[in-house]
Order: C-alpha cells, then structure tokens, then sequence
C-alpha cells in the first residue's frame, strides 16, 4: 500500500513496488515558522517608526526590507525547501533517501544488506508522533532518518520486509 509522498517512478527498478514514502516530520518547519514570524514582526515595527528625515525614509524602507528578505530567504525558504524535496523511500527491495534543491542526492540500501532497524523518540517526538529511524547495514555503519513521522510503524512495516526477504532467501 503506497501512502505518503509519491516518488518518482524513474527511479524506481522495472517489477519495483513503493511500499512507503515519506518526508521529515512538519516539527522541522517550526523553527523556520517561528523566524518568518520574528522578522516581519521587527520589520514591519521598523517600517512604522516615524522618521523626521524624510531624505534617507526611502533608503531606510529598502534597507530593512532587503535585509527581511535575505534573512527570510535563508532561515525560512531554504529549510522549508529542503525539507519539501527530501524523501525516505521503502520498496519491496531497497531503503532509498533523496534530497537535494539545486543539486540532489540519493543513497540506497538493499534489503537484503540491513541487519537491524530500531528507532528513538523523544519526549517531543512522542507527543508529535515521530522519531529517528536507525537502519544498521551489513557493514554496521548505518543511517539515521531523522524526524519520520510514525516512526514505529515505519520501524514495524520495514521489519516485516526483512522478515519476508530473509523467509525468501532461505526458501531458495
């Protein structure tokens, strides 16, 4: 059952089924939220003092809203598009990661390579409904996803997938 985000189906195998998809939890846009906030605050509080020089007003206006901009640029619209076009992917063979704006990265691990998956939840990701996914491959270096919504179902579906691939390499 596919549920989550919907990847692209070039990159996956001829006979590859998603199984799920899905991004970092909304909780890694809080902070880019709560900044956007801050800065329109402060720089619509500039933009209302009064001024008596109305020589430099206009300069003043511009400076206040360039620097609003680069701030909101970098500490709102980065994070938030990294976090739009960052995917973890499950499919019947494979744990893959995407992401990337300008330039993307991927990273796979075949089922068949992991040799354990647990995962961690905070005090605040157990309130929120997310946590940290820890996949050990065969060379136990492993990879941490951060922040995957409904991490224990996530922990329990891929566990499952193991389980089938490990009764299927036995059965050959």
């Amino acid at each position: 059952m596919i549920r989550g985000v919907v990847i692209n189906k070039k990159l996956l195998n001829p006979g590859e089924r998603v199984v799920f998809s899905t991004r970092t939890h909304i909780k890694a846009l809080a902070l880019p939220a709560l900044i956007l906030l801050v800065v329109a605050g402060v720089s619509g509080y500039l933009a209302s003092v009064p001024s008596s020089d109305t020589k430099h007003k206009n300069a003043f206006y511009i400076a206040i809203a360039v620097v609003a901009g680069v701030l909101i640029l970098w500490f709102c619209v980065r994070p938030f598009l990294n976090w739009l076009t960052a995917t973890y992917t499950v499919t019947d063979r494979r744990l893959t990661t995407h992401q990337g704006v300008l330039s993307r990265t991927g990273h796979d691990i075949q089922l068949s390579r992991i040799s354990d998956v647990s995962y961690e939840k905070g005090i605040l990701d157990r309130i929120l409904g997310c946590g940290t996914l820890i996949i050990k491959d065969a060379s136990e270096l492993g990879v941490r996803l951060p922040d995957v919504p409904g991490v224990e179902e996530k922990q329990r579906i891929l566990s499952e997938l193991l389980f089938q691939d490990s009764q299927r390499d036995a059965g050959a």
